[in-house]
């Protein structure tokens, strides 16, 4: 099973692909970046494009994507969602099937705390990826984060499955 993680902004959106087997690795990650002082509306369709391209690349089975967290700062959170309805319209465009996860559930997944900080997810990540270090920022390491919760919960839901017969 093949995963894109998606970490939603306007400016930029972190990324990560991996494929979920009996190892999980790491395939690709990184950052879209949107010019600040663009409009929104050609910052998202220049995320859209972006994510488009990688889906076109990548071929993932599955995609799955961090929630908005709105505890502190409501404007912003509307913008991160906006980021999220265009990564949601890019897989449907794919016939991907999407899948959703809170930051609280991402960061517990991988950390096995959901209040950590974003460098303890960030080594949690490239110890589960057996990876040394990622030259990309925390955006790209949240959405590898969010692309192994997803894997995660899949395995799980496998596991407890009801056997065919």
């Amino acid at each position: 099973m093949r995963v894109l993680g998606i970490d939603p902004g306007t400016v930029f959106l972190g990324y990560g692909v991996v494929d979920g087997g009996a190892a999980v690795r790491m395939v690709d990650c990184g950052v879209l970046k949107a010019a600040p002082r663009l409009p929104v509306e050609s910052r998202l369709c220049t995320l859209f494009d972006g994510i488009c391209g990688i889906i076109a690349a990548a071929e993932p089975d599955e995609v799955a994507i961090e929630e908005p967290f709105a505890g502190v700062n409501v404007r912003s959170a509307f913008m991160i969602g906006r980021a999220q309805a265009v990564a949601i319209l890019a897989a449907a465009r794919c016939g991907i099937p999407v899948a959703y996860y809170s930051p609280a559930e991402v960061k517990r997944s991988v950390s096995g705390y959901g209040r950590g900080d974003k460098s303890q997810v960030r080594a949690m990540v490239l110890l589960q990826l057996g990876l040394k270090e990622l030259g990309q920022g925390f955006d790209a390491t949240d959405a590898l984060a969010v692309a192994l919760c997803h894997v995660h919960s899949r395995h799980v839901q496998q596991r407890l499955a009801p056997e065919r017969r």
